[in-house]
Formats: structure tokens, C-alpha cells, sequence
């Protein structure tokens, strides 16, 4: 009876331990399960983070490059096309400039075609060495005997394209009313002329033989250069 008791306390105790056992594997399984999926988890979503901040940071980086990229060779095209102007490139070279006062010889000489209209020629000889534009209306101003100077009006022309080559000639012209009577309320001396664009102004004699000017210098015009 005893020997029974003893071995059926002993087949519930190792029953009991299997069970034991086996919960126990059991157990080890499940935490090792969560464990690999604890683990795994942080580290594919920091590989994702990581590949989209690489993915975020090269496209901004590339987008940044490429506008840099852009920029720099922009910078080089202006910076070329800076170049050719200032170092006297095509561009520079194809612009015709304004003729300079220094550069042309200024002359005038009275031209009146006949007893009733008064007319100087002022002729503008380029002496430079280069092609240059003289075209436009020039500044004219006539002085007199009295120490006055009078500026002459526009007449009603539209200016010409006038484009002096070396030593070539430009000419404008100032008109007025001969007065016959002798009684001529002016004594011109000198005409002040500054060319067309530009600032510096030559002193020419009024011409010999030019007759006197009808009334007073309010009738006076000039017309626009153009080639003679």
C-alpha cells in the first residue's frame, strides 16, 4: 500500500516537473520571440529613418547642388559675357560710341544759298582712330558783340543716323533770315557748339562773309547732323 502511494506520488511529481519544464520551454520560446521582434523592430525603423533621411538630405543636398550648379554656371556665362564687354570683345567692339568733342575737328562756314536765308555749315571732321556716331541734334549758342549768349532753338527735322568712320565728315546746319535793311539789332562773334551726346563744347569764330541776322537770335534754328 505504502510502495503504491510511493510510486504515484512519484509519477505526479514527474509529470509535475515535465509540465514544468515544458512551461518553462514554452516561456523561453515567447520571450526569445518578443525579444527577436523587440530587437528587430527599433532596428528596421531605424534603417528606414536612416534611408529616408539620406534619401530626404541627398535630394535637398542634390536640389541645392544642382542650384548651385546652376548659379556657378550662369555666374560663368555672365562672367564671360562681362569679360568680352569690359576686355573689349565682340560685343564691345561691334558698339559704335558717341563721337567725342576732342576727337573731331569743327569748322563752319557761312553756306547761305541766297539774299534772304541765312545758313552756316558746321562741318565735324572724325579724327580719331576709331568708327564713332555723331548723330542727333548738337548744342548751338551764338555769342555776341554785347558779351551775351544766346542758345539757337531746334528746327523742326528728325535726326539721321550719322556714323563717322575715320576721317570721315558730318555736317549740321544753322539757319535764319538775312536782315538787309542794315539795321540789325545783332553783332554776332562766335558760335559755341558741343556735339551731339556729348558735354564738351568748342568756341568757333562766326564766319567771314556770313551776313547779318534779321531781328535778333530768337528766329535762329539748327538742324540734326548727317553725313556730308
Amino acid at each position: 500500500m505504502k510502495t503504491t502511494r510511493i510510486t504515484a506520488l512519484a509519477a505526479i511529481g514527474l509529470v509535475a516537473g515535465l509540465s514544468l519544464t515544458a512551461c518553462g520551454n514554452d516561456s523561453g520560446k515567447d520571450t526569445s520571440a518578443k525579444g527577436s521582434s523587440a530587437s528587430s523592430a527599433p532596428t528596421e525603423s531605424a534603417s528606414s529613418s536612416a534611408s529616408s533621411a539620406s534619401s530626404s538630405s541627398g535630394g535637398g543636398s542634390g536640389s541645392g547642388g544642382s542650384t548651385d550648379g546652376q548659379s556657378a554656371s550662369s555666374s560663368g556665362g555672365s562672367g564671360k559675357a562681362g569679360s568680352g564687354s569690359t576686355g573689349g570683345g565682340t560685343t564691345t567692339s561691334g558698339k559704335v560710341t558717341f563721337c567725342r568733342t576732342a576727337d573731331l575737328a569743327i569748322d563752319a562756314v557761312d553756306a547761305s544759298p541766297d539774299k534772304t536765308s541765312g545758313r552756316i555749315d558746321v562741318t565735324m571732321v572724325n579724327r580719331g582712330s576709331t568708327t564713332c556716331s555723331a548723330t542727333g541734334f548738337p548744342g548751338v549758342d551764338i555769342k555776341d558783340a554785347d558779351h551775351t549768349s544766346s542758345p539757337v532753338d531746334r528746327g523742326p527735322a528728325q535726326p539721321r543716323i550719322t556714323v563717322l568712320k575715320p576721317g570721315a565728315a558730318a555736317v549740321f546746319d544753322i539757319a535764319y533770315d538775312i536782315d538787309s535793311s542794315g539795321k540789325s539789332l545783332t553783332s554776332p562773334t562766335d558760335i559755341l557748339v558741343t556735339p551731339p551726346n556729348e558735354t564738351h563744347t568748342v568756341d568757333l569764330k562766326w564766319p567771314a562773309g556770313a551776313k547779318p541776322v534779321k531781328g535778333s537770335y530768337v528766329g535762329v534754328q539748327v538742324y540734326p547732323t548727317h553725313n556730308k
